[in-house]
């Protein structure tokens, strides 16, 4: 039976073991002293907590590069979430096969929803849709909204809405590369700054041989 320290798990994490402990004796798992937490145990009981022990059924709402994208993503299923319908507005694409499952049309939103028990919704449609698309979902019941679309969208009291904005993701990380590069620089100018003077105060002597020394102190 595998099992984990408090103290591996806290240093995996970068917290305190003790706060480690605490933390999972809500979950009801206390561990046992000196062998630790049954990993497998650990993991359905930090699962359920997050609701990932039961099935999710999802719609994704617009199937364009990003939506095909996300209906092929091998991730969802490993943490309960079940892709219960892919929907379009494009005429084209009703029938369309996308990662197995045939693409529908917006008209058979609703229906799709009430039939699946569906209470989250990926929207991946241009800007333009995305509020209409919204209002829809919530209307037939989708309480939960993950939104891939580039706009902020209006939700009523109870729904919950996650926007997942990639142009701002890369914005954080061009961030932290401009950050890198001005530190960077500055130990570079600060290296400049001191290996001068040093040069400066060794022009002239001459170590024990006659030779001028590579460095010597001031």
């Amino acid at each position: 039976m595998p099992t984990v320290s408090s103290e591996e798990l806290a240093a995996a994490a970068g917290v305190n073991s003790a706060k480690l402990r605490k933390d999972f004796s809500y979950l009801g798992s206390y561990g046992t002293r000196g062998v630790g937490y049954d990993v497998e145990y650990l993991v359905y009981q930090i699962s359920r907590e997050l609701g990932l022990t039961q099935d999710w059924p999802v719609v994704i709402v617009g199937i364009g590069n990003l939506g095909a994208a996300l209906a092929n993503y091998g991730g969802f299923a490993s943490r309960g979430f079940r892709v219960a319908a892919l929907i379009d507005a494009d005429p084209a694409m009703a029938g369309k096969p996308v990662a197995g499952m045939p693409v529908q049309h917006t008209d058979e939103l609703e229906k799709i929803i009430s039939e699946n028990g569906v209470s989250i919704g990926v929207i991946a449609t241009p800007a333009g849709a995305a509020q209409q698309v919204c209002e829809r979902l919530v209307a037939a019941g989708v309480t939960s909204i993950l939104n891939f679309a580039p706009t902020v969208l209006s939700v009523p009291e109870g729904v919950d809405v996650r926007k997942v904005d990639l142009s701002i993701e890369l914005q954080i990380l061009a961030f932290h590369e401009q950050r890198k590069a001005g530190e960077e620089a500055a130990v570079a100018e600060a290296a400049a700054a001191v290996v001068p003077p040093v040069r400066a105060a060794n022009h002239g002597r001459k170590g024990p041989d006659g030779d001028l020394p590579a460095v010597m102190p001031a």
